[in-house]
């Protein structure tokens, strides 16, 4: 479904999408309220939503448009997609799962409908083409959850890509206020939404949350992003931990990615260290998640009914590093469980 008040828009988006046989666009709709119309007849698994348009507006409407949708995957395709960043970032917070710029106001420039393309293809059939790639899960075939380590922990590092922004508002909003840990967050994201995002965070979760500067100090229940061009690890600086941002390519072709970070906290860490895998499309945090498990510590993956795309969390469990596959709200259980809290706080 295209939702979008410019009818120019509907036809250049539907000509794109139509050229490849693997889509059908099965409704369109000029306003929010039509859409919700529509969506009581019809079924979709996409729908590309604009978010200025006259009416109640895109933004406001993404909760109704997906609890009409059930189960389809919103892409915020709108022309304040880059420079609104503000607005785009509410709307991944909302539950979209991607965004891009319309035609014409973007980086992709004559690429759009390749990119575009690309984007429904593995947003739309990233769990079918996950089921198809693995034998079907019998009794006792699934890999085994691994042992967690029973001790406290001391700082949490989190990783997340399509969908994860929704994730984490999800997990902080059920996490207590103050749990005394550093938390570390790594989110795919261009660098341009990281302050937005982390002023968006930060709100959410009730703490303070800072995009990540080399040497910044990590603080109780202080949250540290990962900036849209580094890798975001943590060295010892005086014998203490502080942040290091690293450049270069890693294995998963992410930047920023969670490997590093996870690997890192492991060798500072060890046992006393939690990952947590969020839903994202790929296999980045399976190669950091090794190594922190070999340093001791455990690492959680987000379910597949709450994932946006099951892909990262997926290959985790695959690989036999999870300790556990739950629903954000069941992981910040988990972590306050994990931590040594003051009964007096």
């Amino acid at each position: 479904m295209i939702v979008d008040d410019s009818m120019v828009a509907r036809a250049v988006l539907t000509r794109m999408i139509e050229a490849d046989p693997a889509f059908e666009i099965v409704a369109v709709a000029g306003t929010a309220e039509d859409a919700l119309e529509a969506l009581a007849a019809v079924r979709v698994d996409i729908v590309l939503l604009d978010l200025d348009m006259p009416g109640e507006g895109g933004l406001k409407s993404i909760p109704r448009i997906l609890d009409a949708a059930a189960g389809a995957k919103v892409i915020i395709v709108s022309s304040t997609a880059e420079e609104g960043a503000e607005e785009t970032v509410a709307a991944l917070a909302l539950g979209a799962t991607d965004t891009m710029p319309k035609p014409g106001t973007s980086r992709f420039a004559g690429r759009f409908s390749e990119v575009l393309v690309s984007k429904l293809k593995a947003i739309g059939f990233a769990n079918h083409q996950q089921a198809a790639s693995f034998q079907p899960v019998i009794a006792g075939a699934q890999p085994p959850l691994r042992a967690m380590t029973a001790g406290a922990i001391d700082l949490v590092a989190i990783g997340a890509s399509t969908g994860g922004i929704h994730a984490l508002d999800t997990l902080f909003q059920h996490l207590p206020r103050q749990i005394g840990i550093p938390i570390l967050v790594t989110q795919h994201l261009p660098g341009p939404f990281m302050p937005i995002f982390a002023r968006q965070l930060g709100a959410t979760a009730r703490r303070e949350a800072l995009v990540a500067e080399e040497g910044m100090q990590l603080l109780p229940d202080r949250i540290i992003i990962a900036p849209g061009d580094s890798h975001l690890t943590v060295a010892r600086s005086g014998g203490v931990p502080v942040v290091h941002l690293v450049q270069g390519p890693v294995k998963s072709g992410c930047l920023p990615s969670v490997d590093p970070m996870l690997a890192s906290v492991g060798q500072i860490f060890r046992e006393r260290a939690l990952g947590i895998i969020l839903t994202g499309m790929g296999r980045d945090g399976v190669e950091g998640s090794s190594s922190l498990v070999a340093a001791g510590g455990s690492v959680l993956a987000q379910d597949e009914a709450t994932s946006a795309v099951w892909g990262m969390p997926r290959a985790v469990l695959e690989a036999g590093f999870a300790s556990a596959v739950l629903p954000p709200e069941k992981i910040a259980r988990r972590v306050a469980s994990r931590v040594e809290t003051d009964p007096c706080r």
